[in-house]
């Protein structure tokens, strides 16, 4: 089942996707492009791993971390499905990050790796949209070149209930039409699994959190006017457009 959230005749609904039409939580269908997309799931936390490929690690010119490097990613970034991503004014080194995103299903602590299937809730895709420009040091926590409002977009959907497994995964991102990035999550450096049982052994995981899984090799700087498009075959696709930001910091 793939669950939605989105605004039409203007009412917040929640509700599912089927085929072309979305359905609401009354049984009544819009066509997909009669909605405003919101991300699919409101969490408490957007939880991220950088450098967990290491073949991005690579490109990037660092090494592979031990252990996990986490960053939050602000509930102000998250956007849904066609939402504009704004190019804030003065950056030069703004880049897509195709990733696949594990949503949390209950409230969990200590969650060995053998037992993540249990709390996890589905699956969705995500855009860590990245400005370069402000990342120094991977040890510096990358906040502010991963926090800009619309940074985060999540969806379109979450999909429960489906035997997918979340370590063989096909990502892929292209830039207006043109491939420019593609990976498999039997890459991952750390599993899902693992993940999950590094985070909860020392934070709470509430519903509807979200975990950033990390990005394949492939980055490649973006401008105003391109149109993104990242897709976890199996899971979803998310489009959005990138509009720059004006003197006043609008858009």
């Amino acid at each position: 089942m793939r669950y939605v959230r989105f605004i039409a005749d203007g009412r917040l609904h929640t509700g599912y996707a089927d085929e072309d039409r979305l359905i609401d939580e009354s049984g009544r269908a819009y066509h997909q492009d009669a909605v405003v997309w919101l991300p699919p799931v409101t969490p408490t936390k957007v939880i991220g791993l950088v450098l967990n490929y290491a073949e991005h690690a690579k490109e990037l010119g660092l090494e592979t971390p031990k252990d996990p490097v986490l960053f939050f990613k602000p509930l102000t970034s998250l956007i849904g499905h066609r939402a504009p991503i704004v190019y804030p004014t003065g950056v030069t080194q703004l880049h897509y990050e195709v990733e696949l995103g594990v949503v949390i299903g209950r409230r969990c602590r200590n969650v060995k790796a053998e037992q993540a299937r249990d709390v996890i809730r589905g699956y969705t895709v995500a855009n860590d949209v990245t400005a370069r420009d402000f990342i120094t040091n991977y040890f510096r926590p990358p906040v502010k070149a991963k926090g800009f409002d619309t940074f985060g977009p999540l969806g379109p959907w979450v999909v429960e209930d489906e035997d997918i497994d979340p370590d063989n995964l096909t990502l892929r991102a292209y830039v207006n039409g043109e491939l420019r990035q593609e990976g498999h999550t039997s890459n991952l450096i750390h599993k899902v699994g693992p993940i999950i049982e590094y985070i909860s052994a020392f934070m709470t995981l509430e519903p509807d959190d979200v975990i950033l899984t990390g990005t394949p090799e492939g980055i490649s700087f973006v401008q105003p006017g391109d149109t993104l498009r990242v897709e976890v075959v199996g899971i979803g696709a998310l489009e959005n457009p990138i509009v720059a930001e004006n003197s006043e910091g609008t858009v």
